[in-house]
């Protein structure tokens, strides 16, 4: 029979996946004789089968009921006692932590009758109320399906009455009159009364977390972080400790190094006379944990001594939720604490330097994501800017965009194209969709630890929270800055998550420092920038699989090369012919016999073989995959309505142009109902060789340019869309023929290699045969996905992929991350097929996902040789390259 629930004594760290990450830790605070409120776990495998049954297991009332039972022994009071109640919360906790997403119930315990044992036993009247109208505005809001508002807005308006701006302003006798009208609003929207029993309060609680795993807030959240569906979530109930019990009380949450830049020291924020809800939903600024020092020094001086306890136990950065009642410090959660990118790699460094971890842990401890958050821009310092207010630093970057006052204007302005700066006076997990495509977040109450803060740390948003000098009027859509502008939505801000500066108006921004420390024009030295590249250092010694970049002209190879790039995994030979060379290839087009080809591709020959030269000098003594032209004529061409409309005006006016009219007719001639399956790639190879032969001469001859001037050129030549290797043998032969001409001509040996893209599915089955022509193959992993999948790329993801998100039809776009069940079984299919008859044979990919993180570890999985992906990209697939590699020892 399975055991549902576990007391904290009886769980550690390790068991997430059965615990959930909070009563995992708690559990693991307890081993290790911190101050934790005692406590059990109901596990996440009672939560899988709720959500599958509809209703808990059969044993899971009784084990709850006995665990509850042992608990009240323990702490010596009952729940719901009339005399001296024993009062618990109720909190979720996932596998990984998704803060705000789920719900929490504090006070669960009180009743009419307990109320007043509570306020004896307490000899706090104030306090008894105050928690007491917590558990109704909470139960109200997560069990019983209140909407918030109706609660906020009733405590607004007694504060209003009262002539107080804090609820801890208001007296008793408020209290009792706001219980009374918080039971009579639960009563009005829901036909029943408040549950009086605490056992039921404590199943309802528990149900309703079990139920927020699959709220919408939570789904966008798990896709968002690409967390999996079917976890589950625990829930953890533990005895109350009261940071509301007057001003020797409060409640905390910090970090033990600032999660915002990793620094080392003790961050976070307090908030006296309050419960932890009240600290991270921001409806009070906080003050900075230092000031505790102050307040309460020896619940200050024994609090940093757990800190220092759980960082050295964690080997990491620890985020930790506490309360002090009366005076005793209690323990309520730690875990390991989302940061920023910079904090991330400056923490990893400095941990590895203090001998916490070795370089290897380090490499694990920082992500790709993180990496390229940190090549985001940041704002030019030498632009003019006008300030205008000032908050915390929540989270860095550099935000322009329109100030948006609500989620739903975020995200319809967003899908319209708009930047946009979601401004608030503070988040809720409500907000998340406006979060997720808002450039960044303003908030003018709450901290580092606020709701805001954390989950845009979480998503790389920038955030500023905390801007006391904002007021958010959300009835007139205006903001109004003490002492400043009154701006209205959809004017332009400017937010700085480093400094927490808000500037009125857009901002210049400038690459990151660690961009300029690849271009090579950082001077000044910043340890960022230095834990980048000691990392960067490390994951290139210990990686196996290679880094190549796309690039298509001698700059962006040049680029790739100062990234880090070992080589060109695809230069696409077609962008070489847009611009002005255009009309070189509709002459090619309109050629109506042999010497008309002949001298278009002449015209094109020189033009090509001086690109090339470029790219193989930049990419001197490395690889240099040179894929022949891909796309179908047509896209070479003018578009058929417009150039038919000025075909007719032009016969009209009399100005009849026989150019004109003959390129009219290559268009018709040309048209193909479906272009992207249809005269492309090899097939055009074929039906017009002179092209393929042109460019193929082009690059040789590029190659014995390099070699006559000294250089190292490595030129491999790509043929695209190959289905069948009888195309790439007709096409092959044809190479070798111009390969042996040129090496004739010029007097000299070229190096050289041919082989092919796989992107076609029939290709990837039949990769045997295939490589007994190829020297290599090229996953093409844009293609391939659009043929396996049958979706066309340009028109799939704006029409019904949302919706196949929210299904759970995939959990991230195909396009976005390779889909290893799928595309993915036939990349190992060719792999495995290609080496076993071409043993030798080089393998790598070209298509987007090059420079995926999760996909990326896929193809270092299966064997490939190297990745390709964007310069910009290349620092991150150097990175995951190296992770990988330790995560496959």
């Amino acid at each position: 029979m399975s055991t549902f629930v576990f007391d904290f004594s009886q769980g550690n760290k390790d068991q997430k996946d059965l615990l959930g990450g909070k009563g995992a830790n708690l559990a693991e605070m307890t081993n290790l004789g911190l101050p934790v409120p005692p406590g059990f776990t109901i596990t996440t495998e009672a939560c899988r089968a709720y959500l599958a049954n509809g209703s808990e297991p059969e044993t899971l009332a009784a084990e709850i009921a006995e665990h509850r039972r042992a608990l009240e022994e323990q702490m010596g009071r009952r729940l719901g006692d009339p005399v001296d109640p024993l009062l618990v919360s109720v909190r979720s906790g996932a596998k990984f932590s998704m803060p705000g997403m789920m719900e929490t119930v504090l006070n669960v315990g009180l009743n009419d009758e307990s109320v007043a044992g509570l306020a004896q036993q307490s000899g706090d009247e104030r306090f008894a109320m105050d928690s007491y109208r917590r558990l109704l505005q909470m139960f109200g809001n997560t069990v019983l399906g209140v909407d918030g508002h109706v609660f906020s807005e009733e405590l607004d308006r007694l504060k209003s009455r009262r002539g107080s701006d804090a609820d801890v302003d208001l007296l008793t006798e408020d209290l009792h009159e706001l219980v009374s009208t918080y039971k009579e609003l639960i009563r009005d929207h829901t036909g029943g009364e408040f549950p009086q029993d605490p056992a039921d309060q404590l199943a309802q609680a528990m149900r309703a977390v079990f139920d927020s795993w699959n709220t919408e807030r939570a789904r966008l959240y798990r896709r968002q972080e690409r967390i999996p569906e079917d976890l589950g979530t625990a829930v953890n109930v533990q005895a109350m400790v009261f940071g509301n019990r007057g001003m020797t009380s409060g409640s905390g949450v910090c970090f033990t190094r600032d999660p915002a830049s990793g620094m080392r020291g003790s961050y976070g924020d307090y908030l006296q006379n309050a419960q932890g809800e009240d600290v991270v939903a921001g409806i009070r600024n906080t003050i900075p944990l230092a000031q505790l020092a102050e307040i309460d020094k020896a619940s200050h001086d024994e609090l940093v001594e757990h800190m220092e306890t759980l960082e050295h136990h964690y080997r990491d950065l620890c985020d930790i939720e506490f309360t002090i009642e009366s005076g005793k410090l209690w323990m309520l959660q730690t875990r390991v604490g989302k940061r920023t990118a910079e904090a991330a790699f400056r923490i990893a460094r400095t941990m590895a330097a203090e001998g916490l971890i070795d370089l290897d842990e380090a490499l694990r401890r920082v992500t790709g994501a993180q990496l390229a958050n940190l090549m985001f821009p940041r704002f030019d310092t030498d632009a003019e800017q006008k300030p205008i207010a000032r908050g915390m630093n929540a989270s860095p970057g550099a935000a322009v965009g329109k100030i948006v006052l609500d989620s739903e204007t975020a995200v319809e302005w967003a899908g319209r194209g708009d930047d946009v700066i979601l401004v608030r006076t503070e988040t809720n997990p409500e907000d998340l969709h406006g979060m997720v495509v808002a450039r960044g977040i303003l908030t003018s109450r709450g901290g580092k630890t606020s709701h805001a803060a954390v989950v845009a740390r979480g998503m790389g948003r920038t955030c500023v929270c905390g801007v006391e000098a904002i007021e958010v009027d959300v009835s007139s859509r205006k903001i109004r800055v003490r002492g400043g502008p009154t701006l209205a939505e959809g004017d332009v801000i400017s937010i700085d998550g480093t400094t927490g500066e808000v500037f009125e108006g857009p901002v210049p921004v400038v690459p990151s420092l660690v961009v300029r420390h690849f271009e090579g024009e950082v001077d000044e030295e910043d340890d960022v920038v230095t834990a980048v590249a000691q990392i960067l250092e490390h994951a290139d010694a210990v990686r196996r699989l290679g880094v190549h970049a796309n690039a298509d002209t001698a700059e962006d190879a040049a680029r790739a090369r100062r990234f880090g790039a070992r080589g060109i995994g695809l230069c696409r030979t077609e962008h070489m012919f847009l611009g002005e060379r255009r009309q070189l290839v509709e002459n090619l087009i309109l050629a109506d016999d042999n010497v008309a080809q002949e001298a278009a591709l002449s015209e094109l020959l020189p033009l090509q073989r001086r690109d090339f030269v470029g790219i193989l000098e930049a990419m001197d003594g490395l690889p240099v995959t040179i894929r022949l032209i891909d796309p179908p004529l047509h896209e070479f061409l003018p578009d058929y309505t417009d150039l038919s409309v000025q075909v007719s005006l032009d016969d009209e006016r009399g100005q009849e142009d026989g150019r004109q009219h003959k390129l009219l007719d290559a268009v018709k001639r040309l048209h193909e109902q479906n272009p992207m399956l249809g005269l492309r790639g090899v097939r055009l190879g074929i039906v017009i060789p002179g092209l393929f032969l042109m460019q193929a001469r082009a690059i040789l001859e590029a190659a014995a340019d390099r070699i006559d001037a000294g250089g190292d050129p490595h030129p491999e030549i790509m043929v695209p869309l190959v289905g069948a290797a009888r195309e790439l043998e007709i096409v092959r032969d044809q190479i070798l023929g111009v390969a042996k001409a040129v090496e004739s001509e010029r007097g000299v040996t070229i190096p050289h290699r041919v082989g092919t893209m796989i992107e076609l599915p029939r290709a990837a089955v039949t990769a045997d045969r295939i490589a007994a022509t190829a020297e290599f193959f090229s996953f093409g992993t844009n293609d391939l996905t659009q043929m396996t999948w049958g979706f066309s790329r340009d028109d799939v993801e704006a029409s019904f992929f949302s919706t196949y998100l929210e299904h759970g039809v995939f959990p991230v776009s195909p396009f976005e991350s390779l889909d290893t069940e799928g595309v993915g079984a036939l990349v190992r299919t060719a792999v495995r097929l290609g080496r076993e008859a071409r043993p030798e044979l080089g393998l790598g990919v070209c298509g987007e996902h090059g420079g995926d993180p999760a996909s990326i570890h896929f193809f270092d999985e299966v064997g490939l040789d190297y990745v390709s992906c964007s310069p910009f990209r290349v620092p991150v697939a150097r990175l995951e390259a190296g992770r990988s590699a330790l995560e496959r020892r």
